[in-house]
This record gives structure tokens, C-alpha cells and sequence, in this order.
């Protein structure tokens, strides 16, 4: 069975600047409601990333409306025929987008304007930057429409705010402020309003610029920590860090270090 093709509105989601991939979660249809064509696509993309068919350094998430995304279209949902179906399928597509953007293991940088609710705010955390703005507000806001989180929600908040502080937040359904989300660790900076998104692509084009393979790999790392004993993880660093020093970056990295040069990651990563 072959996947339909992207549609045309779809595809516009989705864009590539140089190294960094830009995808649009959500647009000003449906009041800036997570779009499932963005996933669809994204997921596409993000796999293409992961089997080497896209040279991607970095992942760019941006709202194009006033919000980063305000949640699931839940006006679609209560129009469905049958509502058990029509959520298995959305969900099952952001989850599918959410797996594509680990599998890719390239760093995400979230440009987190406006809201950051219900599915918005399980994408911001995943995000390894994200950044607010003053007005950047963020709310679990599933329990207030009857239903229980996805996309991760319930497995990233706890291992990034604990989980006395998870269960608080999505069962009072809270809303987070952006410096109190700055001082719990759910965003990564906070910056004027108008420079959330130029702030954000910035820090892109900063990470897509260096050295691709050590990224992947502390990414994975970080992923590895909490799961592992400190014996097998001070054994998968020295793996990993042994590793990169043969590498092209790494090679190109010290050699630039000892010459007192900028290095020059993506001469070396085409030598």
C-alpha cells in the first residue's frame, strides 16, 4: 500500500533554508489548531532526514498565525462521524511526526509566539531550544475538553519538571506563564514578542552551522541518561567521544582549535 501524496498546502509547510528545515505545525485555519497536513508532511521530511536524503542540520517549528498552536481542532473533532476513529488517526499521525522528528536526531529549535497549548504544548517539549516570547503562554488544556494528553506529554513533562510538578500541572490544567516556564526548564529563552521567530531561526542557523555528528550524538546521549546506570553511560561517552575524534568534524574541529582558526564544519563534512 502506497501513501498518498503530499498536497500542494501541505508541501508549503514544509521548506528548507540553507541546512535548516522549517516546519509550520499549525496555520490561522481553525484558530491556529495543530494541522494534520503538517504532520503528514513533516513526518515525511523528518524521514527523509533520517535515511540521508536531506542534508538537515537543524529543525525549525514555528507557528504561521499569532500562535505557536493552540491545540487540537477540537471543532473537528466533534464533528466526526465517528469521534473514536477520527482521534485514533490524529493522533496516530502526531505521533508518527513526533517519532520521525527523534528519528531524524537532528537539534529542534521551537520559535514558541502566543499559545503553546493541549498538542502545541507537547511539541514544544520535545524541543531541544525553545524560545518565548513575553507573551508566550503554555497550558496542558486537555483535561478541560474531557480527554487525556498526547504526544508525549506525559512522558516529557515529568523528566523535565518532575513528576509532582506534572501531575500538578495537567491535572489543575495550569497556565504557564513565560517566566515561569523559562524557570521550570519548558523554555529555553525569553525574548520580545516580535523576536521570538527571528530569535529562534538565529539559533538554527547557529546549530545547522556546526558539527552535525557531534550533535546527533550528545543528542542521544541526553536521551540515553535517564535510562541508564552511570558506569554504562560514562562508557557510552567515552564510546561516543572516541568515536568523533576519526570523524571529519572532529577532525576538522581540534585541527581548527590548534591552528587558532574557525572551524569549518561543512567544508569539512563535503571533504
Amino acid at each position: 500500500m502506497t501513501a498518498e501524496p503530499m498536497t500542494e498546502a501541505a508541501e508549503s509547510l514544509v521548506t528548507q533554508d540553507g541546512s535548516v528545515l522549517t516546519i509550520a505545525v499549525s496555520t490561522p485555519a481553525a484558530g491556529n489548531s495543530l494541522a494534520d497536513d503538517a504532520m503528514l508532511a513533516g513526518a515525511a521530511a523528518l524521514r527523509e532526514v533520517a535515511r540521508g536524503e536531506r542534508e538537515v542540520g537543524a529543525v525549525l517549528l514555528v507557528g504561521t498565525g499569532n500562535n505557536f498552536c493552540a491545540g487540537g481542532n477540537v471543532k473537528a473533532f466533534a464533528s466526526a462521524d465517528q469521534r473514536p476513529a477520527y482521534l485514533r488517526e490524529i493522533a496516530d499521525n502526531f505521533h508518527a511526526f513526533v517519532g520521525a522528528l527523534y528519528e531524524a536526531n537532528r537539534p529542534v529549535v521551537a520559535a514558541v509566539k502566543g499559545w503553546a497549548a493541549g498538542a502545541g504544548m507537547s511539541i514544544v517539549l520535545h524541543a531541544d531550544v525553545a524560545v518565548g516570547g513575553a507573551s508566550t503562554r503554555m497550558r496542558p488544556a486537555y483535561r478541560g475538553i474531557g480527554l487525556s494528553p498526547d504526544g508525549g506529554m506525559t512522558w516529557t513533562l515529568p523528566r523535565i519538571v518532575g513528576p509532582a510538578r506534572a501531575r500538578h500541572l495537567i491535572l489543575t490544567d495550569q497556565v504557564i506563564e513565560a517566566e515561569q516556564a523559562l524557570a521550570w526548564g519548558l523554555l529555553s529563552d525569553v525574548v520580545d514578542d516580535a523576536e521570538v521567530e527571528s530569535s529562534a531561526r538565529a539559533a538554527a542557523d547557529k546549530i545547522a552551522a556546526g558539527p552535525w555528528q557531534s550533535d546527533a550524538s550528545t543528542r542521544e546521549l541526553l536521551w540515553r541518561s535517564a535510562n541508564t546506570s552511570l558506569t554504562e553511560h560514562l562508557s557510552a561517552e567515552a564510546r561516543s567521544i572516541s568515536t568523533l575524534s576519526g570523524s571529519v568534524e572532529g577532525i576538522e574541529g581540534v585541527d581548527a582549535f590548534v591552528a587558532k582558526r574557525k572551524p569549518d564544519f561543512a567544508a569539512a563534512r563535503k571533504s
